[in-house]
């Protein structure tokens, strides 16, 4: 039972440590980039990606979830998606070109979306909506097939919807919440615990 009760207590820094690592991942893969190493920044961003399902599970089945965690995954979230779309820039530049105007919207959203939550709350946002989490395991299994298998086209028109909407979803949070929280489900339940609140 004392052996149980322990497990949490050993293993509470090892989500926000995944996402530490994902943040110091994300100039490596950056300069492989640039340095033209798809072999070298495959083998990093794999793992990477990963990285991002297994601190969230570890955080949540393990109840280990922080304001600081969901900041530090949420930054992590950030530089990696950056970092993985300047891989896709630099390794297969025939995808965007192909789907310029989808892709550009997603990076202006997922662009837009932090910095107005840094004007309206001094910080990033950490909500970790339903949305967002589909469209970034959506979007990491993409980009990591992309590099290992190549593209798969119905994924990625996928990934792309759900990545927009989910961003849109955040920016509508962001109206809606006069202050900072993590871990909210998405609009639905904040407008439906509004009317409970009301009522």
């Amino acid at each position: 039972m004392g052996a149980r009760a322990d497990r949490p207590a050993r293993f509470r820094h090892v989500p926000n440590l995944l996402s530490a690592l994902r943040i110091a991942a994300a100039p490596v893969l950056l300069v492989l980039a640039l340095q033209g190493a798809q072999r070298a920044f495959t083998w990093v961003l794999i793992p990477a990606l990963l990285s991002d399902i297994v601190d969230g599970y570890l955080a949540r089945r393990l109840g280990l979830t922080s304001a600081l965690g969901a900041l530090l995954d949420s930054v992590g979230d950030l530089l990696l998606f950056f970092v993985a779309v300047a891989g896709v820039w630099r390794f297969h530049p025939e995808l965007l070109q192909q789907h310029r105007l989808a892709g550009v919207l997603l990076l202006v959203l997922w662009a837009t979306e932090p910095l107005v939550a840094l004007l309206r709350y001094g910080r990033v946002s950490s909500f970790h909506t339903y949305a967002s989490k589909a469209a970034a395991y959506l979007l990491g299994i993409m980009i990591g097939l992309l590099f290992v298998w190549g593209p798969w086209l119905p994924l990625l028109y996928l990934a792309l919807a759900v990545g927009i909407l989910a961003s849109v979803e955040e920016l509508i949070l962001i109206l809606l919440l006069p202050t900072w929280r993590a871990d909210v489900r998405g609009v639905y339940w904040v407008l439906r615990e509004a009317r409970s609140g009301a009522a």
